[in-house]
């Protein structure tokens, strides 16, 4: 296994939370019929999915598989 970052719980735990309200907007997409709306969660995903693939790239390859 390759070295960990050195701020390895605080990466760990700000991948978490992200995933975690990834999750959240999705569902609150589902249920939204307004378009304005909807534009806006979009862009809060792809704004936190880029956050996420910023944290994996600091951590070997599917560190974050099993979470």
């Amino acid at each position: 296994m390759s070295k960990l970052p050195k701020n390895f719980p605080e990466y760990s735990l700000l991948y978490k939370t992200l995933k975690k309200r990834i999750l959240e907007l999705k569902n609150e997409l589902s249920k939204s019929d307004d378009v304005i709306f909807q534009n806006s969660v979009i862009k809060k995903i792809e704004k936190y999915q880029k956050e996420l693939n910023s944290i994996e790239s600091y951590f070997p390859e599917k560190f974050f598989d099993n979470l």
